[in-house]
Order: structure tokens, then sequence, then C-alpha cells
């Protein structure tokens, strides 16, 4: 995949801010530091949750904010899915429904395609809360991913699944992903998924990006941000 975004934000965050500048061209992405580092902004930034003080996002060629000319693509209209470690059902909707919500024409057979994707059919008419966290979580990717969006967001969202649970989804889900060449950029804390997904990897601390590349080779070089991973820190 060719490059296929572009970040360049500053944002004042309390006592500190974010400077981010990267092109991703990787389809699988791995953002990795530790708690407070700046990951979750970033992904805000992206799907239009935040405005940033000062910077330029460009989607796939698209330009989805310039503060520069005042562009601001809203989070509807951006084609982004995007999966918080909290999954926000809509809790008088069944699962089915939940997984429909904004689709148009055959909605059944799209939703259930989603549903077996994460092995979730069970839970169709289910609600919300008659659902365990991982469940919740397995529908909300369901959600996310029945739009078809230009690309997916992930914020720490296996963190509710047993491990033999998790790894199968994280393989049918990089699979689809990649068929039909949507773009990830994934959260995450655990080294295994790190190196499981074969991602490209942008460490980050501070609100900035400290190393961008193949995950052997940038965890390798920064094993002191691995060991406060491994200690439990989250982000």
């Amino acid at each position: 995949m060719s490059e296929y975004l572009q970040v360049e934000i500053e944002h004042a965050l309390g006592d500190w801010a974010l400077h981010v500048s990267c092109k991703l061209s990787d389809p699988w992405t791995v953002l990795f530091g530790p708690s407070g580092a700046g990951k979750t902004s970033v992904l805000r930034v992206l799907a239009g949750l935040m405005r940033p003080d000062r910077g330029r996002v460009v989607l796939l060629g698209r330009t989805l904010v310039d503060t520069s000319s005042g562009m601001w693509v809203g989070p509807a209209r951006r084609g982004i899915g995007f999966v918080t470690q909290r999954p926000m059902l809509f809790p008088n909707m069944n699962v089915t429904d939940n997984v429909a919500f904004g689709l148009s024409g055959n909605s059944r057979a799209r939703v259930g395609e989603m549903l077996a994707l994460f092995e979730a059919g069970h839970l169709a008419k289910r609600m919300p809360g008659e659902l365990s966290g991982g469940e919740k979580q397995r529908v909300a990717l369901a959600r996310a991913l029945a739009p078809e969006p230009r690309m997916l967001l992930l914020d720490e969202p296996f963190a509710g699944l047993d491990a033999e649970l998790k790894g199968g989804i994280l393989e049918r889900l990089t699979a689809w992903l990649g068929t039909r060449e949507v773009p990830a950029l994934y959260v995450s804390h655990d080294v295994v998924e790190v190196f499981q997904t074969g991602a490209d990897v942008v460490v980050m601390d501070g609100g900035e990006i400290r190393a961008h590349g193949p995950a052997r080779v940038v965890l390798a070089s920064h094993r002191d941000q691995l060991l406060r991973q491994l200690g439990g820190e989250n982000s």
C-alpha cells in the first residue's frame, strides 16, 4: 500500500503538548508507548473527535483537517471506523440493530457477515445489557466495519478477550482489512499483538514520535519503553 495518511498536528493538552508529524504507508500500524504518551489523542484527532490547535490531516488524498485554511471534515463524513477501549453501544437496540445502524439496502446480510467475522452471530438478538465486556467489544468491531470504512482506528479493542479468541479475531480482522485494502491504526500495549500483526510501529512518548519502523527493529531499540509496557502501563 502506498502512503495513505499524512499527519502534522500540534495541540496543547494541559501542561504538555502533542507534536506529531508522520506519513503512514504500512496497512497495519501500531501506536505503542507508555500511558499518557498521546496515542489516544492522535486517534481522536483523526476520527474528528478533537480539533487540533494547528495542523493538517490527509487520508487517501482527501484533506480532513487543515487549520491554516479552516478545513474541517466532521466525524460522520470521514468514513473512519473507531473502536475505543469502552465500546459504546446503543442500550435500547439489540445487537443486530446496533450493527445495522446507519446502513442502507440489504443490511441484514451485512450484519450477519460482520457478526460471523467476530464469532458473535449467536448474540444477534441480545441487548447490550446482556453482554459481557468482551462480547460488547466484538459487537463494536462488527459495527465499525459494517459500513466498509476507508480507515479503521482501534484503541486496545481486544482488552476484554481471552488470548485464544483474541488471536483468532486478530487474524481474521487483518485478513479482512488486507483484502479490502483498508488501513488500520492500532493502539496497543501488548507486545505479542504487535509481533503477531507484523505491523509497523510508531513509538510515542511525551506527545511526540520517538521512532517509526518495523516492529522487531523499533522495539529492540526501545527496550526501556517495552519494559514499562510489560509492567502493566496502558494508553
